[in-house]
Parts: structure tokens; sequence; C-alpha cells
């Protein structure tokens, strides 16, 4: 698979991007530019994305689009459209987004979340957002949560027969759908079944891990790669039994030393298990 994550220096570029992943030991980046950038650019970054053999993993499209407030809504919906373009103009592995929430919180918990009406509008909401796309390389997906659909496989399977296009992908992140102590001490069996069952729509992973607290009631935090009680063997095993150019995003850390401590970890586990980064 290919390891990838933020760079933590400026780069005004697409030779500085690069010199900046390649310090890293990474193989993999997220886009590097909005959809806003000029065309001339785009394919700048994609030219040399491909020439230095560095998969660009994923164009964030990072909104509600299924808001209980309608300008709120147009407008990531019109968001999402725009970074899924990008995508395909860019040579992104997919645009992910998650689903949204009917609450105040973009990405917050909300009673309505897991209603049968929500479904329905996250179905309908990304078949807009393909159709008007159509796009013919990339494909548009949903991150997991641990409050929002999809938040497991079967309901990630459930969104893939409703939504019924060939576009719609798979992004997984396992320390989103560990949502118990129950899952937190089983979650290779929950990795496991999730390959299982969506394997083959899998697109781009992230990379975290997870640790619960002694305190009352259930306290689940994320923390650095090596730090917590995500499966990393199960779930590099996994991972590089799909494709082994599949990237791997580290994310949600602080500043450089933490992304360094979590890609170490991980190039760590990985070489134990004989499978190149």
């Amino acid at each position: 698979m290919r390891l990838g994550g933020p760079v933590f220096v400026e780069f005004e570029d697409p030779d500085g991007w690069i010199r900046a992943l390649k310090a890293e030991g990474y193989r993999a980046g997220t886009c590097p530019v909005g959809h806003d950038a000029s065309a001339e650019l785009i394919r700048a970054y994609r030219n040399a994305a491909d020439a230095h053999d560095i998969v660009i993993a994923e164009v964030g499209a990072w909104s509600n689009p299924i808001s209980p407030d309608e300008r709120t809504r147009k407008a990531a919906v019109e968001h999402c459209k725009q970074q899924l373009e990008l995508a395909e103009r860019i040579g992104a592995r997919c645009c992910v987004n998650i689903a949204g929430s009917r609450g105040e919180q973009w990405d917050g918990p909300h009673p309505d979340n897991f209603s049968e009406e929500t479904f329905e509008l996250i179905v309908d909401t990304v078949r807009e957002i393909i159709d008007a796309v159509n796009p013919q390389r990339t494909f548009y997906a949903l991150e997991t949560m641990p409050w929002a659909f999809p938040d497991s496989a079967d309901t990630y399977v459930a969104l893939i027969k409703a939504i019924n296009r060939k576009a719609f992908a798979v992004h997984l992140d396992p320390v989103n759908m560990i949502s118990s102590p129950r899952i937190y001490y089983r979650n290779g069996e929950m990795i496991k079944d999730f390959f299982a069952k969506l394997g083959p729509f899998i697109r781009t992973c992230h990379a975290k891990d997870i640790r619960l607290s002694g305190q009352l009631t259930v306290r689940l935090e994320e923390t650095v790669s090596g730090t917590g009680e995500l499966n990393y063997a199960v779930y590099l095993r996994e991972l590089n039994r799909l494709d082994p150019d599949i990237p791997l995003i580290i994310e949600h850390l602080d500043d450089a030393d933490q992304y360094r401590r979590a890609a170490g970890y991980i190039r760590q586990v990985a070489a134990s298990l004989d499978i190149p980064l």
C-alpha cells in the first residue's frame, strides 16, 4: 500500500509539493489544490504526481449536504459536485465527504441521523452529486462515522445497493466505527468483516488510533497510531491483500512530530508483515 499524510512546509508549485511528500517518505497524498484552481495548475499537479509515482488519494468535500438548513444544504451539495469534478480532473482515487448530519454541527450526532428519512435523503443526495458530474475515472465516497450513516459494513452495503451508482465507492476509517468497548476489544474482527463485505469497493483509507478511558461512562478518544488499540496488523494485512497501491492517509494529529511518530509505527508494523509502503 501507499502511506501518505499532510506536509508541514509551504510549497508554491507541484515540484515543491512532490519534494515535501518525498521528504516524509510518502507515496500518496491528498489533493493539494481546490476546485477554484486553474485548469493549467490542476493539470500540472496531476502530471507531477504521475511523473513521480505519487497517488493522489482523495479530494475532500467536507461539508453537510443533508443539513436541515436548506441554504447550507444546497451550498454543500454544490461544493461536493465541484470537488468531485476536481477529483476527476486531477486523477484522485476518490472525492470523499461524510454523509452529514441533521443537526447544527455538520459532523456531529443527532437523533435523526439514523432515521429512514435520513437514509433516503443520503441516497438522493449522493445520486444528485454523482449524476451531475458523471465521473468516469474517480469515485464519490462517504467516510464511515460513529453517529451517522454509514456506521458499519452492513449500513454501507445497504447504501451501495440503494444508491445504485457505479461511481459510488467506499472510504474506510475503522476508528470511526469503534463506538463501544465490545467493538474496541474486537476491532480486528470488525475490520475483517468490513473487508469481506466491501473490499472491492474500497478506494482510500485513513490511519489513526483509538484509546478507551477507564472513566465512566464510555470515553473513546483518537490518538496517535501505535498508542491505542487499533489492530494494525489485521488492518495492514487486509489492505495489502486488497490492493498494493491503496492509499493509507494519516490524519487528525496535532503536529509534524506526531505524524512522523504515527508513520514510524505504521512502517514498523508493515515491515514485520513484509508489506512494502
